[in-house]
């Protein structure tokens, strides 16, 4: 079992491994686990598979949350491994953190993570916890540090995601207006005004989707 393996075992399941890391002290991951795997969507391919799954059409509640166990936790099986949700707490699981120890993903300047294929548009539907050690890829560099334009930093419509911080009810409120529909369909202006994000392929029904969830909230 090696990274390319499962990173092939990983996109036949309409998922990529965003990145990984062998666990040290401090990184409150499961007993005997030696490596971990972050598992974010496959773009462009996820989005459908997940479009017409059972758990999208059947009505019930956390319908994503839903498809992202059951895809999971059946691999999860045939590979013995521990899987693990960025959702279902409180207490909820270290992602972000995480997310960093990977060296695959960085704080942007706006403090959203921001991955070096998926951009600003990076997420997570879960983690495999490994009793294997498996040799991980080089690190590349931040996506951020060759980004001299930093568009990200005035994106927002409003300012309400800048690098002071992030104003999520001004955020919501604007997603109220007429011209606040934009991002709704379109996707945040901050995550899609960065260059790693355009080059990504998530489709724009996926943003629409997660953008009104949000607005739900």
């Amino acid at each position: 079992m090696n990274f390319a393996a499962l990173q092939q075992s990983a996109r036949v399941r309409h998922l990529s491994i965003l990145g990984g890391f062998h666990p040290e002290a401090g990184d409150d991951v499961p007993q005997d686990c030696r490596t971990v795997l972050l598992l974010g969507p496959d773009e462009p391919a996820f989005w459908p598979a997940y479009r017409d799954s059972a758990e999208a059409t059947d009505g019930a509640p956390d319908p994503m949350d839903r498809w992202s166990r059951r895809i999971i936790d059946t691999w999860a099986r045939t590979l013995g491994a521990v899987p693990l949700y960025p959702f279902g707490g409180p207490p909820f699981l270290p992602f972000y953190t995480w997310a960093l120890r990977t060296g695959r993903v960085h704080a942007s300047p706006v403090q959203f993570l921001v991955h070096d294929t998926a951009g600003l548009m990076v997420s997570f539907r879960g983690a495999l916890g490994l009793r294997a050690h498996i040799d991980l890829p080089d690190r590349p560099p931040s996506p951020c540090k060759s980004c001299k334009a930093t568009p990200c930093v005035s994106a927002c419509p409003v300012a309400a995601l800048t690098p002071d911080g992030y104003d999520v009810p001004a955020c919501k409120a604007y997603l109220d207006t007429v011209a606040g529909q934009a991002c709704i369909t379109g996707g945040c202006r901050v995550r899609t005004a960065c260059p790693v994000s355009q080059r990504f392929g998530r489709l724009p029904a996926q943003s629409e989707y997660h953008m009104r969830q949000f607005k739900g909230a």
